[in-house]
């Protein structure tokens, strides 16, 4: 995070810079990244909140000119869609610009760079690979005082070994490999000192411009939505909180054959201390596995995902390469639970519903716009071409009509070039998140994006109807067993 001077829980840290945001190499177990020029980031609280506040300004100034261009001759639709694009621009570069908070709430409303075409999502996307690639580890005498503030000062009697290297590094923490009293080999997770407060910081800055995200997505209510997610971010924060839920699963997890969740040895609010995993990480599967290890990888992530609601009442709510292993034995190691969804009841019913309908030969649609209302993905007053909506929904419910789906990035091109039109006829942006469905929405955009870049193929269908609840009383009951 970008710190000064400043003591929090009793651990003075030095100045640092910003930590990296892309948790795409979150517990990557590699080694760090080499420390390169940081160019012009900004390096003091003020200038971060300057920037943040700027975004309404600019939204303001935008208007005015495209009042005036409306005024000269050009179309309503054009003037909207250019003060759109500057929009989303000036969004994602501000908070591609900002690490520690700013750059974790983009990564959480990737809702908003889903609706964004690529000309202005890929320079952001770039962006945060760029910043990830030149942040630097915390010196190893600023680990030792968080180490010694949470578990004390002996706190090397807890170990047999410690590595000072982190061998990975995400948004809020770092990851350092060590062996435990006991024998066993751990991992060691470590947040940064000031984390909490530049997250809630940046969070409180940017929920002032949230009308700004409205611009792109009219149909979304956003005030709830920036709540939810400033809870369910903050709530990363706190790593009793993630122990608890990763060793949930550990246990619902426990001998599967498929599936393996590394159990926690111990936890503090700023360090997380669970057993190591060894592992082929999902990115190499990606860019060297072979297809049978694709197809493999791909039809264990369906699994896991759908089925922890029901096994766990918890749904792992960040599925990147980086928080999955391919074990040698062929089963899927999981990785970083600070976000989770808390599904005691399972997956909503509404899906299997969705699903159900949509599968039909000729699904009735004016039932999908019922159930679509009735769980708040239109609001009152948000009018459809039900026509658009059939042509809109059919491709998103292919992958689970057929026996076998192939999952490709041609096929995912196909669905982004429809969903990210931001012309104002384009169905999705008439589409609200209500808050209860943001971490699922999260979820299966992802995991459909890693799916493609697998280019698994497999029986997707049949994990749907056995772990999605409303598509078949069969189903439900088989999901219940």
């Amino acid at each position: 995070m970008l710190l000064t001077w400043r003591k929090i829980d009793g651990v003075t840290d030095q100045p640092q810079d910003e930590q990296p945001h892309d948790d795409q190499d979150n517990n990557e177990q590699d080694g760090p990244r080499g420390n390169q020029p940081r160019g012009d980031l900004p390096r003091y609280a003020v200038t971060r909140t300057m920037k943040l506040a700027r975004l309404p300004v600019g939204f303001a100034g935008r208007t005015a000119v495209g009042l005036g261009k409306r005024l000269g001759g050009r179309s309503a639709e054009v003037v909207a869609r250019e003060i759109q694009q500057r929009t989303a621009d000036q969004i994602f570069r501000v908070l591609g610009e900002l690490k520690g908070g700013a750059m974790k709430l983009g990564q959480a409303l990737s809702i908003f760079e889903a609706a964004l075409p690529p000309e202005l999502a890929e320079p952001y996307r770039a962006t945060l690979t760029r910043l990830q690639e030149s942040a630097p580890p915390l010196p190893a005498a600023t680990v030792h005082r968080v180490l010694a503030a949470d578990l004390g000062d002996a706190w090397r009697d807890n170990f047999r070994e410690f590595d000072d290297r982190p061998t990975a590094a995400a948004s809020i923490g770092q990851v350092h490999r060590a062996v435990w009293e006991d024998g066993r080999r751990v991992a060691v997770k470590i947040q940064y000192p000031g984390a909490g407060r530049a997250l809630i910081s940046d969070f409180t800055q940017l929920s002032r411009a949230g009308r700004l995200f409205g611009v792109l997505m009219p149909g979304l209510e956003v005030k709830p939505l920036l709540d939810e997610l400033r809870d369910r971010v903050t709530e990363e924060l706190d790593y009793l909180l993630e122990a608890r839920s990763q060793q949930a699963f550990a246990d619902a997890y426990a001998g599967d054959p498929d599936i393996y969740v590394p159990p926690v040895v111990t936890a503090t609010e700023h360090v997380l201390v669970s057993e190591w995993m060894d592992g082929t990480p999902l990115s190499k599967i990606i860019s060297d596995g072979t297809r049978e290890q694709r197809d493999r990888a791909g039809i264990l992530l369906v699994r896991f995902l759908f089925s922890g609601p029901s096994r766990a009442g918890l749904l792992h709510a960040d599925p990147h390469p980086g928080n999955f292993r391919l074990l040698d034995d062929g089963r899927l190691g999981v990785l970083d639970f600070g976000a989770v969804d808390r599904l005691p009841g399972g997956l909503p019913v509404f899906f299997g519903r969705l699903l159900r309908i949509m599968h039909e030969g000729a699904p009735d649609i004016g039932e999908v716009e019922r159930e679509l209302r009735a769980n708040g993905f239109l609001r009152p007053g948000i009018s459809v071409d039900l026509d658009a909506l059939r042509a809109f929904l059919a491709p998103l419910a292919e992958p689970s009509k057929t026996e076998t789906f192939k999952f490709s990035r041609e096929w995912m091109r196909g669905e982004a070039a429809r969903v990210t039109d931001l012309r104002p006829s384009n169905i999705s942006r008439k589409f609200n998140v209500p808050p209860s469905y943001v971490l699922i929405h999260r979820v299966s955009t992802a995991g459909i994006g890693v799916l493609c870049q697998l280019e698994c193929e497999g029986a997707f269908r049949a994990e749907v109807l056995r772990w999605i609840p409303g598509y078949s009383d069969e189903a439900d009951a088989v999901a219940r067993t």
